[in-house]
């Protein structure tokens, strides 16, 4: 990408927008009564293309967009020096600013997000149902709100990092809906990208709070977050241990013994039955419906997510799946935006109408 010009998506005081973003709220059925008593009511933003306007009668293809682990729809604002934010980089995307635009199609940007920082897109007794509220509330509020094209065949998800992870789950869990999934350095081959972080978690937790989540909750919601070494290494490991192995009651299950980092085998074995790599196999038809695979991520991703998706698109292939775009490119798991128009592209081309 090149340096910033007045009227570039950098200078947003000097860009006139082509499509334009709505923000509404939608109520998210799927997570009333949640555990966590995380509101149920959330927001929903939602980009048109140029001329959803000017011509009634069209329906799009939708794209649903997936954040990140500790991201909240509103980030979607935040800007970094001399960087268009995601929204303007669509809006530049459709009007075809840099490139003739693909096929004109709505995106969604959903929030998933939870007090312990995500929800990894999953249905889970400890932190809510965000699976069904993405497919059961958001899908069908859209639908019926927009004028979409309202078949599976016409749908898409895309993330990066936990939401390339909900794209990838969401489309082997629900080949009815989605018909085409990117991942930017989604969470996979769990013993890579997770399994390096609980020895961490151990010393963290013997050396400053005697070998206790509880002492750690108590000390870490006592001041202001993420101001201690190890703050997010111990706050992560729980959020996807909440996600990928809590009890029916919502008690949340450690993959590791807190005293030595021993792993406890049946608990860890729940976390491998999430991973998208073992998951590819037992989705293998599904997943050879769809219109759409896109895997990327960057040869130096700091969770060794570039190992992750090489295994899952070998897993993919073996699984008899064709159609799959695949890139590993110079960088690391963030600042990577600039990637999304890319999976963007690539998904409103071949969910478009044929």
């Amino acid at each position: 990408m090149s340096a910033a010009r007045p009227g570039d998506a950098a200078w947003p005081w000097a860009r006139t927008w082509s499509g334009r973003l709505e923000e509404a709220r939608v109520e998210g059925n799927a997570l009333r009564g949640n555990r966590l008593g995380d509101p149920f009511r959330r927001p929903l933003w939602v980009y048109l293309p140029p001329g959803y306007d000017e011509e009634p009668g069209r329906r799009y293809p939708s794209i649903y967009v997936l954040q990140g682990y500790l991201g909240q729809v509103d980030m979607w604002r935040n800007r970094a020096a001399l960087w268009p934010t995601f929204p303007e980089m669509l809006d530049a995307l459709f009007a075809g600013d840099e490139a003739p635009p693909p096929p004109p199609c709505i995106v969604i940007l959903v929030d998933a997000w939870t007090s312990l920082g995500g929800s990894q897109f999953l249905d889970s007794p400890a932190t809510g149902r965000y699976h069904t509220y993405l497919c059961q509330d958001v899908v069908p509020w859209v639908d019926a709100h927009y004028r979409t094209l309202a078949a599976r065949e016409h749908r898409g998800v895309t993330g990066h990092s936990s939401g390339g992870y909900g794209a990838m789950v969401s489309a082997m869990l629900r080949p009815d809906l989605f018909a085409g999934f990117a991942s930017h350095a989604g969470d996979a081959l769990f013993e890579l990208c997770y399994l390096p972080e609980f020895p961490m978690a151990v010393r963290a937790l013997r050396d400053a709070y005697e070998g206790s989540y509880d002492r750690f909750w108590r000390d870490f919601r006592s001041r202001l977050p993420f101001t201690r070494p190890h703050d997010h290494t111990l706050f992560e490991i729980y959020a996807m241990a909440a996600c990928y192995s809590a009890e029916p009651d919502g008690t949340v299950l450690l993959p590791f013994e807190p005293a030595t980092g021993r792993l406890v085998p049946e608990v860890w074995e729940r976390w491998l039955a999430w991973d998208p790599v073992r998951m590819v196999p037992r989705h293998a038809a599904a997943l050879r419906s769809l219109r759409a695979v896109y895997l990327d991520a960057g040869r130096a991703d700091d969770y060794y997510l570039d190992l992750g998706a090489e295994a899952v698109r070998r897993e993919l292939v073996a699984a008899g799946v064709t159609e799959i775009a695949f890139e590993l490119f110079e960088g690391g798991h963030g600042h990577i935006a600039y990637r999304y128009p890319l999976a963007i592209r690539y998904l409103a081309e071949r969910l478009a109408p044929r």
